[in-house]
């Protein structure tokens, strides 16, 4: 029976929902569900697909891209384990949480995965001296079945564990690498399966080939987003002022005959302002593919052979460097490694799914990648695989972006009374560019819009703005002070400390005000169940503002399958829509009006709303209705 693992009472399509991925997984292929927000996806698709997991010895690997959403799996896998004993453990890479080093030195936190992992081999070498690490030298010496027996019976979310282990002196990162090999479900951040060189080392953790794997990716609308991340590079100025001051303060290293590290990087600097005054528009510009390889040789002197060998030189200065800084016990960071290793990946990279970009706001040169296809392969390699969100539609897009040819399809709907959430949309107001600029009284008009509804009702309510510009202008506009109420503000560049502190204060409010972002961490990654958000203004469509790198977006898939607009545009926008109204209703009892401030949502059938000609007077009939 599909759903003997299902721990609770099945709402509607439920069942269905569990029947799919049990499918799916038996028969090794991937599927990708659009299930609405609140609708127990994660419980669906994991006792969908521990019965054959189990039963065939596959290891199931929950993909997440926030640590909420791996809290949330080891909450249901606990229910799950009341039905059948299962041994999960949630995996964090090296942080503050994980690595107590961290914890006493602030050069580490700025480290990447690479020089973390080669820092902390450094101190590997020197086990149960002075110089090694108590915390790794403990674990030598502990008994891991007492560590095993503890994740078995308490299955602790990673920041649990990370406590228990520190508690117990040991290192909390070593611990879940030696553990995992056990565990029958592995909750981990994306990038453990689609990093190249993480994934390599996750897969000898486990002790497991990926095509032993079944891989059940959470929030599944963000991983094309994702994957193209990982493919991209970018190299900025102040990297460049860090590389130059590195050379310096190594005699500035010959990296060919009569050509120094100092001039390599006077070069590339030179280079970089001439793309950013000839090419650079607005926030970024396009460069032609081969305008840094040809300056290079130019500037250099040089064939194009040379200039690889020249980069090659810079690497292995590079490496000379950051391996002196690790025997001292310092990160071993090379800016010098760095630069080279960027330079040979731009003229690697090709110019059919890479585009070459100047951007404007801190001066930098990046190979954007269009096509996540090859970063997706671990998707194709592995058993079978489960995608899932309740913004994924169109789905045959994603299916085709990430080339899973022989994917099943399914959309379920949700078990919610779909009275309960009101999507209404203002017609006198629109964020389109054109209208605001040739119409004065646009912004005004939305504020009075956000100030009278929020006034109408004394319910926490949420505004999500299409972008921090429009959000500070109307804070600037004083717009808070005429709310009269408390005002919580996400900010960039909140840490997660900061973020959390503020969310749980509006949460109890009971009448509080949220400003935050379409596509930020609050829209997407918070559940706001019951009272804690009953009421939702989306001030304008939250369209990506146009530049170069959209636009190479836009004409790449128009190249490919003839829809660039529709995924470059339309679709990112829709699903940060729906992605913010989903934090409405989260369970049967929920109940949430939603207010769109543009016209223009009425062209898009999958937000649904309504035209309102009033709608101050819509909420507050709605909220008098339940």
């Amino acid at each position: 029976m599909s759903v003997q693992l299902f721990p609770y009472t099945p709402r509607a399509s439920q069942k269905e929902f569990v029947e799919f991925v049990s499918e799916c997984v038996k028969e090794g292929i991937p599927c990708i569900l659009e299930s609405g927000t609140g609708t127990g996806k994660t419980i669906c698709s994991l006792a969908g697909a521990l019965p054959y997991a189990l039963e065939k010895g596959k290891k199931i690997i929950y993909l997440t891209r926030t640590s909420a959403q791996q809290k949330q799996a080891i909450l249901e896998l606990r229910k799950i384990s009341k039905i059948r004993k299962l041994f999960a453990l949630g995996i964090q890479g090296r942080g503050t949480s994980t690595c107590p080093k961290i914890l006493s030195d602030p050069e580490l936190m700025s480290g990447s995965p690479e020089e973390l992992s080669k820092f902390c081999s450094e101190f590997k070498k020197h086990s149960g001296t002075d110089s090694g690490c108590r915390f790794y030298d403990n674990i030598l010496e502990t008994d891991m079945k007492e560590h095993i027996d503890f994740c078995a019976s308490k299955m602790p979310t990673s920041d649990e564990f990370s406590a228990y282990a520190l508690e117990k002196g040991l290192c909390p990162y070593e611990m879940m690498k030696r553990l995992i090999q056990y565990a029958d479900v592995v909750i981990a951040p994306y990038h453990f399966i689609f990093v190249p060189g993480t994934k390599e080392r996750f897969l000898g953790w486990m002790n497991t080939p990926i095509r032993e794997m079944i891989l059940i990716v959470d929030e599944a609308h963000n991983l094309p987003d994702h994957l193209r991340e990982v493919m991209t590079a970018r190299y900025t100025m102040r990297a460049l002022d860090m590389t130059e001051n590195e050379a310096r303060e190594w005699k500035d290293p010959e990296v060919s005959n009569g050509i120094s590290a100092m001039d390599l990087i006077g070069v590339v600097r030179k280079l970089m302002y001439e793309a950013k005054e000839k090419f650079l528009t607005e926030d970024d510009g396009l460069i032609p593919p081969y305008f840094l390889e040809d300056g290079l040789m130019e500037e250099l002197g040089a064939t194009s052979f040379k200039v690889r060998s020249i980069c090659k030189a810079l690497i292995e200065h590079g490496e000379i460097v950051a391996e002196t800084k690790k025997m001292n016990g310092r990160l071993p960071r090379s800016y010098m490694r760095s630069l080279g290793s960027f330079i040979l990946f731009w003229l690697d990279s090709e110019d059919e799914v890479y585009v070459k970009l100047i951007i404007g706001d801190d001066t930098a040169l990046e190979a954007f990648c269009m096509d996540p296809y090859e970063a997706a392969e671990p998707l194709r390699s592995c058993h079978s695989s489960v995608h899932m969100s309740g913004t994924l539609e169109p789905l045959t897009e994603y299916q085709n972006v990430l080339g899973l040819e022989n994917a099943r399809l399914e959309r379920f709907a949700s078990p919610f009374d779909p009275d309960n959430l009101m999507i209404v949309h203002a017609t006198d107001v629109t964020t389109r560019y054109e209208e605001m600029r040739q119409d004065a009284t646009m912004i005004p008009r939305m504020e009075d819009h956000i100030v009278n509804i929020i006034s109408a009702v004394r319910r926490n309510t949420a505004v999500f703005f299409p972008s921090y510009v429009l959000m500070d202008a109307m804070i600037k506009d004083g717009i808070g002070a005429r709310i009269g109420r408390k005002v919580f503000t996400e900010r960039k560049g909140m840490t997660n400390t900061e973020h959390h502190k503020m969310v749980d204060a509006f949460k109890v409010s009971g009448d509080g005000v949220l400003f935050a972002v379409c596509g930020g961490r609050i829209s997407e990654g918070i559940d706001f169940p019951g009272k804690e958000m009953e009421a939702a203004i989306i001030v304008g469509m939250p369209f990506s503002k146009p530049g170069a790198k959209q636009n190479a977006l836009i004409r790449y898939y128009d190249i490919k399958s003839g829809n660039g607009w529709e995924h470059a545009v339309i679709s990112p926008a829709t699903r940060k829509m729906r992605q913010a109204i989903g934090r409405l209703i989260r369970s049967e009892s929920d109940i949430g009006a939603a207010v769109i401030l543009d016209k223009r949502s009425a062209l898009y059938p999958l937000l649904a709303s309504e035209r309102s000609s009033d709608a101050v007077e819509d909420v507050k009939e709605f909220f008098s209705q339940h």
